[in-house]
């Protein structure tokens, strides 16, 4: 079936049919047709109409033969990977990522700079949008945009592509993300939480591959959680689910968290605290390394007191081991709460060593259910701030060809310049 302009249709009772058998080849559960005959349960005719409506609308292609169980060999079918691009950026609270990415979620190039996020949204996006440019000017031939996926340091408004009080983010509460980048790049945009980004990211091509019930924690400048429950990511009712860092996790400490509120783990234990408190140590004589910073006219980071505990500075190595133990214990309450199969942590925190990581895994293992760390493992997060992009890129393409939106557009040819799928 096709439009008035030659385009391909998918009629609505035959998009169910699609979807399922699109979802079978993406996820790699199924190469050629008997496979997704077998996988899904469809009838083989229904598998050879879906997969030639998806073979001319572009989204499958037909690649080598497969091996065969007796008759001809099949062909090999494949995601069309290349049919679009998709823009990406990870904001963080002292950096700033950005990347240009496959439907794959195979970032083609990346580009990665220190920023403050502290600087404002107007400042903040219009370099963003200044790196984007660079990066499709830099391609051999002009990539077709199909969205855009953005993750910020603080709570968002999944539904609004909004901020929402964010305790790092001075000036975002309720700024218009969304809106900025649709109205740039005439595109659909969907923004998220970094850490929630960073969890689809590694569900989706990273150590959590596989698994159904997942806890990625990020312990940076701030400290979050993004949540996996029965293979999807779980935001919660309005977005905000996981955010472990604005948790009390002692009593009376006087300690002030960023949010507003007292003994949050995050005014304890994150990148934010543990430099304050290097510094309180470098002021109270404590720290010899530590004060060689200042002496070089510079603020003591996270970054500092990591390098300082490599190097045997023992008030740095017990910051750090404070931190972990925090996590540690927070994170106790998630598995008994939440049985996950797997933790996987990152962040420059994180990053400090495999002390940290041991110290982190040593207080969840005693202070959990034995039940509950059976078969669990906690480990280092390993791709970086490539996890975010990927994740970013995996949220806009999973909401395109989502049974909500690919009927909306499939008979356009392809998304772009339809911005109004995100809204």
């Amino acid at each position: 079936m096709t439009s008035d302009e030659g385009r391909v249709l998918i009629p609505p009772e035959q998009l169910d049919g699609a979807i399922t058998v699109l979802e079978t080849v993406r996820a790699d559960l199924a190469r050629t047709r008997p496979e997704i005959v077998r996988t899904t349960g469809l009838g083989r005719n229904l598998v050879t109409q879906r997969v030639t409506q998806l073979l001319e609308c572009g989204l499958l292609a037909e690649g080598m033969l497969g091996p065969s169980t007796g008759g001809r060999a099949p062909r090999e079918l494949r995601f069309n990977a290349r049919a679009g691009h998709v823009l990406v950026a990870e904001l963080g609270a002292t950096g700033t990522a950005v990347g240009l990415a496959d439907l794959a979620g195979t970032i083609i190039a990346r580009h990665e700079e220190p920023a403050e996020v502290v600087r404002g949204p107007e400042p903040v996006l219009a370099r963003v949008d200044e790196l984007f440019r660079e990066l499709l000017e830099r391609q051999a031939e002009t990539p077709e945009i199909w969205g855009i996926g953005i993750g910020l340091p603080g709570p968002v408004e999944f539904r609004t592509g909004r901020p929402v009080a964010p305790p790092i983010m001075p000036g975002w509460d309720g700024f218009p993300v969304r809106e900025y980048f649709v109205e740039r790049y005439h595109a659909s945009t969907w923004v998220d939480n970094d850490v929630n980004v960073m969890a689809l990211g590694e569900l989706r091509g990273g150590l959590a591959q596989g698994e159904r019930d997942v806890i990625y924690v990020k312990v940076g400048t701030g400290i979050g959680a993004g949540l996996v429950s029965g293979g999807r990511l779980h935001r919660g009712a309005q977005g905000c689910a996981g955010d472990i860092g604005h948790i009390a996790v002692a009593d009376d400490t006087g300690v002030l968290c960023r949010c507003g509120r007292f003994d949050c783990l995050e005014a304890l234990a994150g990148g934010y605290a543990v430099a304050r408190d290097a510094r309180a140590a470098v002021a109270q004589g404590r720290s010899d390394y530590l004060a060689q910073v200042v002496e070089l006219g510079r603020e003591i980071e996270a970054s500092d007191v990591t390098m300082a505990a490599s190097h045997g500075d023992q008030v740095s190595v017990d910051l750090l081991q404070k931190s972990a133990t925090l996590v540690g214990e927070a994170l106790a309450r998630l598995v008994n709460f939440f049985n996950p199969a797997v933790i996987l942590i990152g962040g420059g925190v994180a990053e400090a060593g495999d002390a940290y990581l041991a110290t982190v895994r040593q207080v969840v293992f005693s202070r959990s259910l034995p039940l509950a760390t059976r078969s669990l493992r906690l480990i280092r997060s390993p791709i970086g701030q490539q996890a975010g992009l990927r994740g970013a890129a995996f949220m806009v393409v999973d909401e395109l060809l989502s049974r909500q939106r690919l009927g909306t557009w499939i008979g356009h040819g392809s998304p772009t310049g339809l911005p109004q799928l995100s809204g």
